[in-house]
């Protein structure tokens, strides 16, 4: 037997020594890197995954008859708002996420807006109280949809067939219908006494719906066909938005024809950061989902959270003080770029978040009274659906859009066919006062004349190694965020199949209400009981899930893997 001591004297034994030394490390990485086997749906060359069956299978039918992942991100979103109107839709927004298969990375940002006459109290009563339901419920929580005008301007900038193509098979989906499926009809019957007090007793949605049933929608088809004959103008100057208006005015609601003559998408630059050896883009401003998972991730770097155990105590307790101080940021500091300045070099500083984390440690918890925003030195914001795509080129887009809460304001338009959203609820109110989910807003995110709402949604693509390797992103409200985030991690840090992934029990802390929430029979007591010894607070009631994370993992030969949530009727396609 040799002993590395005998020869600690020589130069070639100090050579041999660091080498094995080297290999053991190398052989360690390599062990903790190997990819996980893939559990999900595997294709070989271009993949569609979203929240219904039909929606996947008409965009990944575009990309089979040549279409590419910009095509199949506007056949998509509309069969969405067919198969799913729920969060897909023509009456709200959302952001796309691409990389192109150069490399070329870009966002677009087709957020709704406040109407021209919105105000910053225009919620509130003679005595500046909140008024509820104002900012939620019905017509006069609307703000000017973005959705049309999003599919166009991605069309127009990287389409490769006619519009005409792409919306033919959505129109054909909504004159034939759509099976319901079980969720449907139980979300459905969860919100129909809802939908018919604001909709009325003639709406589409007022006969109950079983599994099985088959809910066809002509009047969206006409309004779809007006759109291909018109194209986006028919949606903001045309017959549509005439009709539109008038509806919505009559409901009592803001929005005239002069708002959505006005509205245009706006191209973003992504927010991009190296979390290890991975590159990260993700949505910038408004949305906070690219800011806060950059904090998120530089916070928690320093330590190596994947030799903690996947959703161990200290796994948890790591995430959840990262989100706590990231979500006190985002609250403060975050609004739309156009109207606030946003302090992002000093917010994404490493030195400052390092500061941030300061006083953490594993031995107990940070109460969130204890963790306002951080100090900055320059001052001057859950129902959604994700869709993944990535074609045979290698371009991919990570899609996320949403009426903001479930069926939007619960105002149907049955003249038009579709929801319109609850978006203005995503401004600040009043600041310091919690929206409808929990989130405390400031001034950088209060009411402006066509200012666009702060908003969750994480539309994300992370690259590894120069290379394309996941899509990912996530409906949920408030805890899109920290869902994404563990997406990610489960399948970097603990080596997790894109579909184990987008599967695990996910928890979600936001600062305030300062507690941590679990997903139902997802975790064992005695982690809660471990955590609850150090001082956290836990909410102990049942949690609905935690987002339904669509994702495509890019695996070492090219094939993809697709994660589709079970928590809902999520479904990977591709070919």
């Amino acid at each position: 037997m040799i002993y590395l001591r005998d020869y600690t004297d020589s130069k070639l034994s100090r050579v041999l020594i660091y080498s094995v030394l080297a290999l053991l490390l190398v052989s360690g990485i390599q062990c903790r890197r190997a990819p996980a086997n893939p559990t999900g749906l595997i294709t070989e060359k271009a993949m569609v995954v979203s929240a219904r069956e039909e929606a996947s299978a008409i965009g990944a039918a575009i990309l089979e008859s040549g279409g590419n992942a910009f095509d199949a991100m506007v056949a998509t979103e509309l069969a969405l708002a067919v198969a799913y109107p729920y969060a897909g839709n023509l009456g709200g927004g959302g952001f796309m996420v691409y990389r192109k298969s150069d490399g070329d990375v870009g966002a677009l940002d087709y957020r709704e807006k406040a109407p021209l006459s919105a105000t910053e109290d225009m919620y509130l009563d003679s005595l500046g109280n909140v008024i509820p339901g104002m900012s939620t419920n019905g017509a006069t929580a609307v703000g000017v949809p973005g959705t049309i005008a999003g599919v166009f301007e991605v069309h127009r900038k990287f389409g490769s067939i006619p519009m005409e193509r792409i919306l033919d098979p959505v129109i054909a989906l909504a004159e034939k219908g759509v099976v319901v499926t079980e969720k449907q009809a139980d979300r459905l019957e969860r919100y129909r006494d809802q939908i018919i007090e604001i909709s009325g007793e003639e709406t589409l949605f007022y006969t109950k719906c079983q599994k099985g049933d088959t809910l066809k929608y002509q009047s969206l088809a006409n309004t779809l066909k007006r759109i291909r004959e018109n194209g986006r103008d028919e949606f903001y100057r045309g017959e549509t938005a005439r009709k539109l208006a008038a509806f919505i005015q009559e409901k009592g609601g803001f929005i005239t024809e002069e708002d959505l003559a006005s509205y245009e998408a706006v191209w973003r630059q992504p927010i991009i950061f190296n979390y290890k050896d991975l590159r990260i883009i993700s949505m910038s401003p408004p949305s906070s989902g690219g800011v806060t998972i950059n904090q998120i991730f530089k916070m928690i770097e320093p330590y190596d959270i994947g030799d903690y155990g996947h959703n161990s105590a200290e796994a948890i307790q790591l995430l959840t003080e990262a989100f706590r101080r990231a979500y006190a940021d985002r609250n403060f500091y975050l609004g739309d770029p156009d109207f606030v300045e946003i302090p992002l070099d000093f917010l994404l500083q490493e030195s400052y978040l390092r500061e941030r984390m300061s006083d953490f440690t594993l031995d107990r918890a940070t109460k969130s009274e204890a963790v306002s925003h951080g100090t900055v030195e320059i001052l001057e914001s859950a129902e959604t659906t994700h869709y993944s795509i990535v074609d045979a080129m290698g371009n991919a887009v990570s899609v996320t859009t949403t009426l903001n809460g479930a069926y939007g304001s619960k105002l149907y338009c049955d003249e038009l066919g579709f929801f319109l959203n609850n978006e203005m609820d995503d401004f600040s109110s009043k600041p310091g006062v919690p929206n409808m989910f929990g989130l405390i807003g400031a001034n950088a995110n209060s009411i402006a004349p066509e200012k666009r709402m702060l908003s969750s949604m994480t539309p994300t693509i992370v690259e590894k190694d120069g290379a394309l390797w996941l899509v990912v992103g996530t409906p949920g409200g408030s805890t899109i965020i920290t869902a994404v985030a563990q997406t990610i991690l489960n399948a970097y840090e603990f080596n997790l199949s894109m579909q184990q992934s987008v599967e695990a029990p996910r928890f979600h802390h936001q600062w305030l209400p300062d507690y941590i929430i679990f997903e139902p029979d997802g975790f064992p007591e005695r982690t809660k009981d471990l955590l609850r010894s150090k001082g956290y607070e836990i909410n102990e009631e049942r949690t609905p899930v935690i987002g339904k994370v669509d994702a495509i993992r890019v695996l070492p030969d090219g094939r993809l893997e697709g994660g589709a949530d079970p928590r809902g009727d999520d479904k990977a396609i591709g070919y």
